[in-house]
């Protein structure tokens, strides 16, 4: 599971790192700077989406745990 997390989020890094080198070039090399700036958009996006991925991948988890035993553990750690 943590494999597939791991991958996810070099995905989104990977296609973000390439979506601004693509920008980059569509603006100072091939001079159309309002592609570039459109392309320059994407890394924000992707990474945002990757987030909210992840957090309701977090938040399942901690469902899936369920409250009492968070309590629990808390309860154990502060030696109560």
């Amino acid at each position: 599971m943590e494999a597939a997390e791991e991958s996810t989020r070099d995905v989104a890094i990977i296609a973000s790192a390439m979506s601004v080198l693509l920008a980059w070039h569509q603006f100072f090399v091939r001079g159309d700077k309002e592609r570039g700036l459109f392309v320059g958009l994407w890394p924000p996006t992707i990474l945002a989406f990757a987030s909210y991925f992840n957090q309701k991948r977090m938040e399942e988890r901690l469902e899936s745990i369920g409250a009492s035993s968070i309590v629990k553990s808390l309860d154990q750690m502060l030696n109560r």
